[in-house]
């Protein structure tokens, strides 16, 4: 069984249950594991991911998980690491249409995963 350490910063935090909000989660799994497959298993949808950094350099999505990998994810480009970091959300070309409040539950979340 492999091993791998995260760490979610800022607002990544607010899909995160209280225990394991801003600090290192290990994270066991087995075999050929993408970056973006681990995440989403802890409940982060990836359109509200911005960076990843991988032992501090960035990467994209693809990236496969090796054991003893430590992994920053960032919602916001400020993240550490590289000096230019790989964007993983790309810039909104324009004015939003509508907003949608959170209130609306679960439709909030289906959106949020289809990358709206």
């Amino acid at each position: 069984m492999y091993r791998a350490a995260l760490r979610f910063h800022g607002e990544l935090n607010f899909f995160l249950p209280r225990a394991r909000k801003n600090v290192w989660i290990e994270h066991h799994f087995d075999g050929r594991v993408s970056v973006k497959d681990m995440v989403e298993s802890l409940g982060i949808p990836h359109p509200e991911i911005e960076v990843i950094t991988a032992n501090s350099h960035s990467v994209d999505f693809n990236y496969m998980v090796q054991s003893g990998d430590t992994l920053e994810v960032y919602g916001s480009p400020n993240g550490k690491g590289d000096e230019s970091p790989i964007e993983l959300r790309p810039a909104y070309p324009g004015r939003p249409a509508f907003i949608l409040d959170q209130h609306l539950g679960r439709l909030a979340a289906y959106l949020r995963m289809m990358g709206f």
